[in-house]
This record gives structure tokens, sequence and C-alpha cells, in this order.
């Protein structure tokens, strides 16, 4: 139990009746959209603590998490050596609106790990990162459009926010309302694993390395190299949105393992670890268009947080090649076993992997791009998302995530989701 929450808080809450107070309050109760359970039906579990792979809610009830905060969380909840960071940086203060030891630590920590990345500017976000990557390219190069690929999530700014994935697509949401036609006026949508031609007019491309937002959708071969080129033909800029992507699948992130080279590359998630961040580098004459130095304005009075820095760097401090290795391995291994739990249940499923992140897609044929992302059997995901719930393993409530195994996935814990993935497949098969 966390110690945050007494005994007495435990006993006389229930997950149904704090989402209910959360609903006289919250707009559907929540703070995302997907974790309401609209996609999967049923009530979702309030967290009261996490612990390596486990996380515990309000009742009581523990899971085996493969959610992770949808990536932030590389090596389990509550790491020894993060919350000792975060516990001496917070004595020193928790903001200042000026600049921090740990700002410049952590901007030269992803330099040496992303030799693209020059410069970096620290926000708060991965959508405030991608947003101002965007801004940043359109004053760099004096061009208005931008061209993203459909299933691509790259944060909920009004220029981006079109065919994006993720809750959208478990929602049935194309676009969304309040962003009008003005806002998307200049952002062109192109199908994902093919190389679009591009004019004069193209600021940027802006494309997730591997997609992690239809389910896992990798990029075929050719496909990023191409971009590369396509954009270098025009004068383009290429944005890589490694808000997932960037260390988790590898030190140098999705940029190293797939041996192409972006002019900028949002970052969020891990480089927090598991506190709100972001970050975007590139170039260092791109970079200098920013404000002070130059007349692309971004700024922030949280950016460079000392309490999400300081977990930041701690974090990235276990992750080297080794750590890499062994949840590659990890993944491997759960990929596996979830491939053989469906085998066994007689129910067709691709099991994606790219590097360290797992996919499911309920079909015959694994997906290249967001139309036939979109043809999962998302009723079927539902059905073994309550059945894997309700053995003790939590994944994503919405058949468009994917899994994010870590440090703190061991055997134990591997073979543990194994069984429980096996006995949910053949009951959802029974049905």
């Amino acid at each position: 139990m966390s110690p945050n929450f007494s005994t007495i808080e435990l006993m006389t809450q229930t997950n149904e009746s704090l989402f209910e107070r959360g609903q006289r309050v919250i707009p559907g109760g929540v703070n995302s959209p997907v974790r309401a359970f609209r996609s999967v039906g049923g009530t979702p579990y309030f967290v009261a603590s996490g612990s390596g792979a486990r996380v515990t809610d309000i009742e009581g009830t523990t899971f085996l998490d493969l959610v992770q905060s949808y990536g932030a969380i590389i090596a389990g909840h509550a790491h020894p050596k993060i919350i000792e960071a975060i516990q001496k940086a917070a004595v020193d203060g928790t903001s200042f609106g000026a600049p921090t030891p740990r700002e410049v630590e952590l901007a030269e920590a992803i330099n040496e790990r992303v030799p693209s990345c020059e410069k970096l500017r620290m926000v708060n976000s991965g959508t405030e990162a991608t947003m101002s990557a965007i801004r940043v390219a359109r004053g760099a190069t004096g061009r208005p459009k931008i061209l993203k690929f459909a299933g691509n999530y790259h944060g909920h700014s009004d220029g981006l926010l079109v065919s994006g994935g993720t809750a959208m697509a478990s929602l049935g949401i194309p676009a969304s309302a309040g962003v009008t036609d003005n806002a998307i006026a200049d952002t062109v949508v192109a199908p994902y694993n093919v190389v679009p031609t591009l004019d004069e007019t193209f600021a940027a491309v802006i494309v997730e390395p591997c997609a992690a937002n239809m389910g896992l959708v990798p990029p075929a071969p050719g496909f990023l190299e191409g971009l590369r080129s396509e954009c270098d033909r025009v004068g383009a800029l290429l944005i890589f949105d490694e808000v997932i992507t960037g260390f988790r699948v590898a030190r140098g992130g999705a940029q190293q393992l797939l041996g192409v080279t972006p002019d900028l590359t949002a970052f969020g998630k891990i480089i927090g670890g598991g506190l709100p961040v972001g970050a975007f580098g590139g170039r260092a004459e791109i970079m200098d268009n920013l404000a002070p130095l130059g007349p692309v304005y971004q700024a922030g009075t949280l950016s460079g947080n000392p309490l999400a820095t300081a977990a930041g760097l701690a974090a990235l401090s276990l992750l080297d090649d080794d750590a890499y290795a062994l949840i590659e391995s990890r993944a491997e291994c759960l990929a596996g076993a979830f491939v053989n739990a469906f085998g066994a249940a007689g129910i067709s499923v691709c099991v994606p992997r790219f590097a360290t992140l797992v996919g499911l897609f309920f079909g015959d044929t694994p997906p290249t791009d967001y139309v036939s992302a979109c043809t999962t059997d998302e009723a079927l995901y539902a059905a073994f998302f309550h059945e894997l719930l309700d053995r003790g393993v939590a994944i994503a409530p919405g058949a468009y995530e994917v899994m994010f195994p870590g440090l703190a996935h061991n055997d134990e814990v591997l073979t543990a989701i194994s069984d429980a993935a096996r006995a949910a497949a053949i009951a959802v098969a029974s049905h």
C-alpha cells in the first residue's frame, strides 16, 4: 500500500466510487482519454502505488504492469536511484524560473547519446517538444507546410492533431473538435511507410521512426532512408518524434538503431524518469533560430524543472548497452509468450516487436499503415484485456497502444505474465 493513503481511506474507497467522484469534477473522470476504459469497457483502476513491475490499486489489488506509464518508466516503478535523486533535488527547491546546473547536464547527456542533437531545449511534455520542433523548422526554412503520417501521434497541438492514432483511433475521432480548418491548412497527411513527393513549400516532415501509436508498426525497408533523401532534395527538414523510441529502443534511440539521421528530434517520457518532461534538439544552426539567439519564440516557466532533470539523469545513468540488450531479450520472451498463448487458444493474432517494444494486433497480417492497423479486432482486444486484468496483468486499455517491458520485468515476472496470457487467451476463445 502507498504510505500516502491511510488505511481508512483505502477501506472506504473503491475504484468505482472514486471514478464517480472524478466524473463530477474532471471531464470523463480522467486526465487523459484512454484511461477512462471507454474502448474496453468497465471501470478504470486507480493506482495507489507502484514498485518495479507492479502497481497496486486503491482496493489493494496488485497487477503486473506492462503499461509502465506508456513508456515513461523503463527501470520499474519507484526505482530507488530515481527516487533518491528526486528527494535530494526536492530539498533544494522545486522550481526557480532560473537556470539550474542539471539542465545543462541533461542536455549534455542527451547530446552524448544522440550526436544529431548538437543543441537542445528543454520543455515540459512530448506535445511541447513536437510543437516547438515544428515551429523552429518553419522559422529556419521560412516555409509553411508540414507533412505528417496517418496514425502517427505527435501530441495534441492543433496543427498535428489529425489522423493521430492512439486513443483517437479507439474513440473513433479522426480529428478534434476545436481545431479549425485554418489550424491544419498547412498540415498534409500521408500514408505511413510510403515515401511522399515534396515540393519547396514544405518546411518539414515529422515521423515516428517506428510507429507506436497505431499499435506497433515498424518502418518498412527504405522508408526512412527515402524520407531523408526526399527532404534533402527539396530542402525540407526531417523531424523524428522519438518521444516513445528515444532511450527506449537503444542508447541513441531509433536513429541509432536504424541508421538514419534526422535534422531535429523530439523527446519525452524516459528523459524525465517518470516526471513531466520534454525536449527537442538538432543541428546547432537550426536550433540557434530560437530566442534569445533568433526570431523563433519558445518559452516555459517550468522548462528544465530541477526535479525532472534529476530524475531524468538518474534514469539515463541506468541505461547502458547491456541494459538495452537485457530489455530486448525480455521483450523477445514477452512476444514469444503471447504468440504461444494465442496459438494455444487458436486465435489469429500478430505480435510485432521492434527492439524493446511489443505490440498486439488481432488479425492475420501485421499492419503496415494506419488503414491496416485500424482493422484490428477491438472487441477481441477488449475481451482479452479484461481476462488478463482478472488474472493480475495490466496492459493498456486501448487496442492501439504497445507494451513496455523494462528492467523490472525479470524471469519470474515474465513467467507469470506468460501463464496469465495463456489462460486469458483460452478464456477468450471459449466465449
